[in-house]
């Protein structure tokens, strides 16, 4: 996800570190072990501390992508006969639960600027419906990847039994904008919600950070009752993260906990479910982006945020 336009300013860099980082350590006593693989695969970069994006895919080129592992859609499971909505749930331990997967930006946007443009009201204020997304510096693009996951903890959710609905499956010319993503996860009574992006930060800006809902009650957001469980969601979403593939909490934003609280998106404002945002990498880092665009570490990145959600919802 690119810090810029609807959802994505940049938050001001913190200088100190704080709970967080305790909290997460906490929760994963692996993450250490994460880090050394994490720094097997490629090594953390330099601090860059902005986390504002270099670039954005904005014209069609942008769609192409740099190796046949990052086109590969059938390494992802077929969509379903309806894309967005759930097959029918297996039997499984989240027999009854509701997950609402969120897939950052949509491979359309760039057709149609004057919509994704147009501003809506995010209760706090109004931003524009939706962005293109960012993509590597060779053009794999953020929406591909985020539908790529999304696919991905599809299967692995229904396998334990979850209903699974995605926000958008590539199925609409556009969008959906950032009050109706919130929305969806609403009207569908999730018991959580999780939308996937990668950043588009600067390049030495490596690792992943999860977003959490600050307490916002202004105009038609009221976040209060869902801060707690959204807190514990992305907790232990982040913790498997770590556990499963190896990558490091941001080097750039945050306090190295890989935890980031914020109140200016309508994705979270407008939410009345558990829900946070998760930024896989960073797609303007040489090394992260080699991550991304391998299909294996993105199956590793599905099943750690999976495991986030079956270990929220299961208690």
């Amino acid at each position: 996800m690119s810090y810029v336009g609807p959802d994505f300013e940049p938050p001001q860099p913190r200088r100190r570190r704080g709970p967080l980082t305790v909290a997460l350590a906490a929760l994963v006593p692996g993450a250490l072990l994460g880090w050394l693989v994490y720094e097997t695969v490629g090594g953390s970069g330099d601090d860059g501390g902005s986390g504002r994006a270099s670039g954005r895919s904005s014209s069609p080129a942008a769609s192409s992508a740099p190796s046949d592992d990052a086109k590969e859609p059938s390494a992802s499971p077929k969509p379903t006969a309806t894309p967005s909505a759930s097959a029918p749930a297996a039997s499984g331990p989240l027999k009854g639960k509701v997950v609402v997967i969120d897939p950052g930006h949509n491979p359309g946007n760039f057709r149609h600027a004057s919509e994704i443009n147009r501003k809506v009201n995010i209760g706090t204020n109004s931003k524009e419906c939706d962005t293109t997304g960012t993509s590597t510096n060779d053009g794999y693009t953020e929406a591909k990847f985020t539908l790529d996951v999304a696919h991905r903890m599809r299967a692995l959710l229904q396998e334990q039994g979850a209903t699974v609905k995605l926000t958008q499956d590539g199925d609409r010319p556009f969008g959906p904008c950032v009050d109706e993503r919130a929305r969806i996860g609403n009207q569908a009574k999730a018991d959580a919600v999780v939308s996937i992006h990668a950043d588009g930060s600067g390049a030495g800006n490596r690792g992943f950070h999860v977003i959490l809902p600050g307490a916002v009650h202004a105009g038609a957001a009221d976040t209060r009752a869902i801060v707690g469980p959204s807190r514990d969601l992305g907790e232990r979403v982040a913790g498997r993260f770590v556990a499963v593939t190896g990558s490091a909490p941001s080097n750039y934003i945050g306090d190295g906990g890989g935890l980031v609280t914020r109140k200016d998106l309508g994705g979270l404002n407008l939410s009345t479910v558990p829900k946070v945002f998760i930024e896989c990498g960073n797609m303007r880092d040489s090394k992260d982006a080699a991550l991304l665009t391998s299909g294996a570490w993105r199956q590793k990145a599905a099943q750690g945020i999976s495991e986030g959600i079956v270990s929220f919802l299961r208690g």
